[in-house]
């Protein structure tokens, strides 16, 4: 992991969006050994048929999951080679959308961000975070995972990671307005291309309402 070139309070890593763009085929062929680890969990928190937004699809295999459980899925992507190729895997355009391009007001039941805002900058986290709030209904729910580590930096792959502590994870949900937290779940998960397990951290929190 590497410290240098920390991005400042833009919340996008054009580095990062680099890395996914050029390696669009390899990643989103890596999502298809099954669904995320939270997912079923958040799902059963969720009325039947839910309105649902993605944020950093990936290569589609959580949002595939989710409309084959009957939930009205958004999926949205920042790079639009990956969009492209999750796109191909449902059967159904995705939009191409970077966090900070979030501008809906009360209109999902829940945002799933599993793995995505991990690489907001940390500056800009708590302005992304109210974005999500803004765009959930009243009462709705918010998932995210993120590396833990406590030290934001680079991967070996050079994208940017905001690596937060339990405390930094707080923090920001704090600083980006009211929520009430229904569950933070601190684990040892793996990476993209290795078998190595590192310190993860997940929140799941409601817009009060």
């Amino acid at each position: 992991m590497s410290s240098e070139d920390v991005p400042d309070s833009d919340a996008k890593d054009d580095r990062t969006l680099k890395f996914y763009s050029e390696e669009a085929p390899v990643y989103t062929a890596s999502g298809k050994g099954g669904v995320s680890r939270h997912l079923t969990g958040f799902l059963q928190r969720l009325p039947e048929g839910a309105k649902v937004l993605e944020l950093g699809c990936g290569g589609g295999r959580d949002a595939e999951a989710m409309i084959a459980a009957g939930f009205d899925v958004e999926p949205t992507d920042g790079t639009p080679e990956i969009a492209a190729r999750a796109g191909e895997r449902l059967g159904r355009p995705v939009r191409v959308m970077r966090f900070d391009e979030l501008s809906a007001e009360q209109s999902y039941d829940a945002v799933w961000a599993n793995a995505s805002l991990l690489h907001v900058p940390r500056g800009a986290l708590p302005d992304v975070l109210a974005r999500v709030r803004t765009a959930l209904k009243p009462g709705g729910l918010h998932f995210a995972s993120f590396k833990g580590g406590g030290c934001e930096g680079r991967d070996a792959f050079g994208r940017y990671f905001n690596y937060l502590s339990r405390e930094d994870l707080v923090e920001c949900y704090r600083r980006s307005g009211d929520w009430e937290t229904v569950s933070i779940v601190e684990y040892l998960g793996g990476g993209y291309q290795s078998a190595a397990e590192g310190p993860w951290i997940a929140i799941t929190a409601r817009r009060p309402d």
